[in-house]
């Protein structure tokens, strides 16, 4: 059996709420625009697009609770909170009517965004992982099971910063629900348990600075803490 060249980086893992084991961290999938009021103040129309997907790499993952350094080579860092759902089984073409049975649970998740590299690259017509999937940029919490929270299809979503709220929504206001985000992406994907999908995140989305503190929430899932250093 052939050996490692050099010891292999060590899996990205999130705490579970109520137990001493963690979530092994797979993939990670972002909806784009999934609330109505962000499409729009992203210059976006609602009643005309189908869902679409980004990836942010796995070890780009922060716990709640950090502090982390304000991120290099932009000077327009976003913030966009949202709900994390979290898979225990995978596959492909999954129906949306067993979709949630692939479900593990659910967490608080902020999409940190390099804005002015993203507009960069939208004018120019590239990709976006230079505005998204850069070190630090997927904070979020402890996953909590679905055996305490279920399934939750509504509640309040919000972000603070500095103790000022910037975003404030509900998840009944996503377009695309849950069990139908799962079925499109396993269209396009073979899903995998450890798979985390950030669900997308309501207006009010804007600039962060040296210092700030964050402080984002989902009603009866949890919250999240973090401080730009």
């Amino acid at each position: 059996m052939s050996a490692y060249a050099f010891p292999p980086l060590a899996v990205p893992t999130l705490p579970i709420v109520g137990r001493d084991t963690l979530f092994p961290v797979h993939r990670i999938y972002c909806v784009g625009r999934n609330f109505a009021d962000h499409a729009i103040e992203m210059g976006g129309d609602p009643s005309k697009e189908a869902p679409f997907f980004f990836q942010k790499n796995p070890d780009t993952l922060v716990h709640s609770g950090a502090t982390i350094p304000y991120p290099k080579r932009t000077n327009d860092v976003h913030h966009e909170v949202e709900l994390v759902v979290a898979l225990k089984e995978g596959g492909e073409d999954i129906p949306v009517a067993r979709a949630l049975d692939h479900v593990f649970g659910y967490a608080v998740g902020i999409d940190l965004t390099r804005r002015d590299l993203q507009a960069e690259a939208k004018k120019a017509g590239r990709p976006w992982e230079v505005a998204k999937a850069f070190e630090e940029s997927a904070p979020c919490s402890a996953i909590v099971p679905t055996s305490i929270c279920g399934h939750p299809d509504k509640g309040r979503i919000f972000l603070k910063v500095n103790g000022e709220t910037r975003q404030d929504g509900d998840l009944n206001m996503m377009i695309w629900k849950v069990p139908e985000m799962i079925a499109i992406l396993s269209t396009l994907f073979r899903l995998a348990p450890g798979d985390l999908i950030f669900a997308g995140t309501p207006a009010g989305v804007g600039a962060i600075a040296r210092s700030d503190v964050l402080e984002g929430g989902v009603e009866n899932v949890g919250e999240i803490r973090l401080t730009i250093g």
